[in-house]
């Protein structure tokens, strides 16, 4: 068919009978959700952290001591802001595409717990604070309970088993 004539048909054909409107819950409507990703993201913000409050002072004497602990802290720096992000964005995604009204009807501060969830992430981006990352941590982990609880889904918090300790929230596939 020729270009010419079909936009014109499908113009008329929207005026005779008009398109539904319809709507998502996100942009591609998957349902597949997970607040595991927002958690790890939260972790490597505290180990980053406790990496720059680890790092001994350069000796400034030493060129390529001071270069390699000055490398050190650019990255660790870098890694924290990105993960911060992350975690940012994925907090996000739940609370914008996954929670729905009768989840607030049950957990009336949900948006104050995301809206903190939040702010300690850009806290974590800003600072090289220790605290404000464990309190990000526990955010996301508390979020992470209520995700799976409106789920149904038995959960356990236990260690990360990872170098930089912290308790997550599992799935309980036992």
């Amino acid at each position: 068919m020729n270009r010419r004539f079909v936009s014109p048909l499908i113009r008329l054909v929207d005026r005779l009978a008009p398109p539904e409107r319809v709507s998502a819950h996100c942009d591609v409507p998957c349902g597949i959700y997970d607040p595991h990703t927002a958690q790890i993201a939260a972790l490597t913000v505290l180990r980053m952290n406790q990496l720059l409050a680890a790092m001994e002072p350069p000796n400034l004497a030493d060129a390529a001591a001071r270069n390699a602990s000055l490398n050190s802290a650019a990255r660790y720096i870098a890694t924290k802001e990105a993960h911060a992000e992350v975690c940012k964005k994925e907090l996000d995604i739940l609370w914008h595409d996954y929670f729905r009204p009768e989840h607030l009807e049950k957990y009336p501060d949900l948006h104050t717990k995301f809206w903190n969830a939040n702010k300690l992430a850009s806290k974590n981006k800003q600072t090289a604070d220790v605290a404000a990352a464990e309190q990000l941590l526990a955010a996301t982990r508390e979020i992470a309970e209520i995700f799976w609880a409106t789920k149904n889904v038995p959960t356990r918090v236990a260690g990360s088993n990872q170098t930089v300790g912290g308790d997550l929230v599992y799935v309980n596939n036992k």
